[in-house]
């Protein structure tokens, strides 16, 4: 994204370019609403220029902190928490997936992570769905690795026993494919 340093409106439209589509999806994912998740994209690179000096190469999990921070206020303004959101398009993976241990029924997974607190879901959905490493999720969530780590483990943990608790998948429905990751 152009030389270390130089952080003109070339780096800057590389930057949108790459990225943009990446924090649309976060939106999505969190508001369910296409046209707030790009009002939240255009916020979070708005703030991306403003504070260029401080956009770390590797900047889509900084970016994806700053769509975090805009909608904590959100919600904070509105003193409500969000809504639980249905699992959108984004997250189905095309058929022809195979193996008992890459997919789940995407209604046992809303079901399971809406028992979830959301900082347990928060961790899970940057992993899993955002694929991020441990490290970067700590960025996003503004603690440690270490912190993260143990986050995450919890948030497994906790996923696996709602999952349990939900009743079999019948044939036939969507699946959800775990990316690169395991939830």
């Amino acid at each position: 994204m152009g030389p270390p340093g130089r952080r003109d409106e070339g780096w800057f439209t590389s930057l949108y370019a790459a990225e943009y589509a990446n924090i649309v999806r976060y939106g999505l994912r969190r508001l369910a609403d296409a046209d707030a998740s790009a009002e939240l994209a255009q916020e979070v690179f708005v703030i991306a220029w403003r504070r260029r000096k401080e956009v770390p190469d590797r900047s889509l999990p900084w970016l994806y902190g700053v769509a975090r921070r805009l909608l904590a206020n959100q919600w904070r303004s509105r003193r409500t928490a969000p809504a639980v959101l249905p699992i959108t398009d984004v997250d189905l993976v095309r058929a022809g997936s195979s193996g008992a241990d890459a997919t789940v029924g995407v209604t046992d997974v809303q079901a399971a992570l809406a028992t979830l607190r959301d900082l347990d879901q928060e961790i899970l959905r940057l992993i899993g769905w955002e694929e991020l490493t441990v490290a970067e999720a700590a960025q996003v969530l503004g603690c440690t690795r270490a912190t993260a780590a143990v986050r995450l483990h919890r948030a497994r943990r906790r996923l696996t026993e709602a999952m349990s608790d939900q009743p079999a998948r019948p044939a036939g429905h969507a699946v959800l494919a775990s990316p690169r990751k395991e939830l």
